[in-house]
């Protein structure tokens, strides 16, 4: 078999990722993040270790302690010897690219862990609150090893949620005072809920979101996953580590419902979508390499009126 430009090289950080270096694993990721050449490479070495890490997603609003829960989780994984990767998925500076709260001041405690790896991924204007790169890099960091890998997003708001299509698991993370009990719905995250936390439970109003919560889910307008899956709902004090023994639980709860075939759906679900995403980037990038001028003359002809856009789009499409 001829090898391919580079591959060797890549196949080398890779197996020195696997032993746990984590220079070699941020090396891979760099790769990932920033679009190289090599990522070809990268993901053709990485591939035949990937798919054993347990993936959790983690999503909210602004100021619900997604962070500070991460943390807390990253801690209690660790007291059970597990190693963690966290991406955590930032807003795109408008002047560099990159992650905002790159420095992710809140996970600092495990900084020096070796056997916690933490990158943040700028959004680079990604809807849905991930990074377009966050697939490749989660692929990087089960190939590296690690038992499981948490990923977080920005604060989507009322945005749409692709977190729930990239990870096994997604908790959604509530507060009370932030008006998330009424706007759960407009959200979409109980569509979207494996497990619900209602963080910062120590203060007013956390059992009026436990119970509003579970009220919608009476009413119907929870997923209602195939297997009579029901999220439960888990209220923590991340800051202090309170209820993130019983949030584990409903997560390893989760994993076990997820191996009745579960899983595999939702893994060729998130593949598909990942070779989607690819040859649409292809596609669209030999578009606008070989358009040149026929698109220019195409919406001049659209803008003066002398053709619908569609019938513009077909010809385009058959002169390409």
């Amino acid at each position: 078999m001829i090898e391919r430009p580079g591959f060797s090289g890549i196949g080398q950080i890779v197996e020195r990722a696997r032993t746990g270096e984590v220079r070699a694993v941020a090396r891979l990721i760099s790769y990932v993040e920033g679009q190289s050449p090599l990522l070809r490479e990268v993901a053709a070495a990485t591939t035949p270790y990937a798919g054993q890490a347990r993936v959790v997603g983690l999503t909210g609003s602004p100021g619900v302690g997604k962070s500070t829960t991460v943390s807390a989780l990253v801690s209690a994984l660790r007291a059970a010897d597990r190693r963690v990767g966290v991406l955590a998925v930032d807003p795109s500076s408008p002047f560099t690219g990159g992650a905002l709260l790159g420095d992710r001041i809140r996970m600092g405690e495990h900084a020096t862990d070796p056997g916690v790896f933490i990158r943040s991924l700028a959004t680079r204007g990604q809807l849905g609150g991930l990074s377009a790169a966050v697939p490749a890099a989660l692929r990087v960091l089960d190939a590296a090893g690690f038992d499981l890998v948490l990923i977080e997003t920005v604060g989507v708001g009322q945005a749409e949620l692709d977190i729930a299509g990239l990870a096994d698991t997604t908790l959604v993370v509530l507060a009370p005072g932030m008006g998330d009990g009424i706007q759960a719905a407009k959200a979409g995250v109980l569509e979207i809920a494996d497990v619900f936390v209602v963080n910062k439970a120590d203060r007013d109003g956390a059992a009026q979101v436990s119970r509003d919560l579970r009220h919608m889910q009476t009413l119907g307008l929870s997923r209602g996953a195939p297997g009579g899956w029901v999220a439960p709902i888990v209220k923590t004090v991340a800051s202090t580590g309170e209820g993130i023994g019983e949030l584990l639980t409903a997560i390893d709860e989760h994993q076990a419902w997820l191996s009745s075939g579960e899983l595999v759906r939702r893994r060729r679900r998130r593949a598909a979508a990942e070779v989607e995403a690819i040859a649409l980037a292809a596609v669209r990038a030999r578009f606008t390499s070989s358009a040149g001028d026929a698109l220019d003359d195409a919406a001049a002809a659209v803008a003066e009126g002398k053709i619908d856009p569609y019938a513009a789009a077909d010809k385009l499409l058959d002169s390409l």
